[in-house]
């Protein structure tokens, strides 16, 4: 009785050593500490970059808002413009 638990023991650690050993090979954890610290790296030396392309974005958009603000201003009759200029060229 106890001679089968304790090799019923061993097989189970047996087995889970090796499924240990064949997550090992298929996530090799060197190549993705690399691979993890190398991404890390490059975003490091691309952040200015990345940051001129968000500003540049964001002033993007800031000017076809104020585009749209004056075109809006210039239609609305309700404001001291009057409108008049879009409605004249109809």
């Amino acid at each position: 009785m106890i001679q089968q638990a304790v090799t019923l023991q061993t097989r189970r650690l047996i087995n889970f050593l090796n499924f240990a050993r064949s997550f090992l090979r298929r996530h090799n954890l060197g190549a993705e500490i690399q691979k993890s610290i190398s991404s890390v790296f490059k975003d490091i030396f691309t952040v200015k970059k990345k940051l001129k392309m968000a500003q540049y974005r964001v002033s993007y958009q800031q000017f076809k808002l104020r585009q749209m603000e004056q075109l809006i201003a210039e239609n609305n009759e309700h404001v001291f413009l009057k409108g008049n200029k879009i409605n004249e060229l109809r």
